[in-house]
């Protein structure tokens, strides 16, 4: 494999988390929304598996509907109880011959238990059933505990916001060339003191054998006090770069993997977040240059930031 002629005196970084045995990696490194590509087992799925933080991070989509699959499938749980034990225990309920109609009025009897509503009009009667019913109030009341706990975790979970152009680009600057990516926020909140760091993978032969070395890529700013509007991240590629002498190919050839670490306060959280993403090098388009994506509005009174155009770029010739 073809490597940059100054490859051999760049410093690599040792302390990613990540090994150097390249044999054993699968796909890339990180995943676009920042989490690491890697699946664990050898553990009990309950050991390995932390649910809090699984019901945490899952999309919103996702969160609600498992939360109404526990809900619906607790009610048929109970509801089966209840109509195993007999119907008729329940004083309220009108004895029919249809065994759907009873396992209805079981059902809705089951779900006005859980919530701990309790229209009136259907009461247990007899010890069992009111241990039953018992029971699954307190496992309500528990429940909803939980969820409740869960919405509200989720709400006040401090996140960055951080929309990512979908290529970084090999675009000219000061004479030269430069790595640029873009972001910006995509709420409503306001991020200050943010730092970005770029880190590249690079799969390279050493001794016969391919492994994987972890450069810094040093940016043009790598701090900025306030991000009003978008932050294009520049990595100038010098003599001292780890991509200098890199093409398109020798970057396709090395599976480089740029790795981007962003760390902001947010004003509304009054906390420290940070967001991680990863271009690979298919990712990397050569030869083209942003377009800018705010503008003044029509009045004049304040300044329009497109988000649409977070990764419009155009062909741009390199030196």
């Amino acid at each position: 494999m073809a490597g940059p002629q100054n490859r051999f005196r760049l410093k690599n970084i040792d302390n990613t988390g990540f090994g150097t045995n390249s044999s054993v990696e699968g796909g890339r490194l990180v995943n676009p929304d920042g989490s690491n590509n890697v699946r664990k087992r050898g553990l009990p799925v309950w050991e390995r598996i932390s649910f809090y933080h699984t019901l945490l991070r899952m999309k919103r989509a996702h969160f609600f509907l498992t939360i109404m699959l526990f809900y619906t499938a607790t009610n048929i749980f109970f509801a089966s109880i209840y109509f195993l034990v007999g119907v008729h225990n329940l004083s309220g309920i009108q004895h029919s011959e249809s065994v759907i109609d009873e396992l209805l009025a079981a059902f809705f009897f089951s779900s006005q238990t859980l919530t701990t509503v309790g229209y009136g009009h259907v009461a247990p009667t007899g010890l069992i059933t009111n241990a039953i019913a018992s029971t699954e109030s307190l496992i309500g009341i528990l429940a909803f505990a939980v969820v409740t706990g869960l919405i509200y975790g989720r709400f006040s979970r401090p996140r960055a916001f951080l929309l990512f152009s979908s290529n970084a680009l090999m675009a000219p600057f000061k004479n030269g060339k430069a790595l640029m990516l873009r972001m910006a926020t995509y709420k409503n909140n306001h991020l200050t003191d943010v730092e970005a760091q770029l880190t590249i993978a690079l799969h390279v032969e050493e001794n016969g054998k391919t492994v994987t070395r972890f450069y810094p890529l040093p940016l043009e700013m790598s701090r900025i006090n306030s991000m009003a509007s978008s932050w294009t991240i520049v990595h100038n590629i010098t003599e001292e770069s780890p991509l200098f002498n890199y093409d398109q190919k020798a970057l396709s050839e090395a599976k480089a993997e740029v790795m981007v670490y962003v760390r902001a306060f947010d004003d509304h959280f009054s906390n420290t977040v940070q967001q991680r993403t990863s271009y690979l090098s298919s990712q990397v388009l050569f030869g083209a240059r942003f377009i800018p994506m705010f503008q003044r509005s029509d009045d004049g009174s304040y300044t329009l930031l497109d988000l649409s155009k977070i990764n419009a770029h155009e062909p741009a010739d390199l030196p």
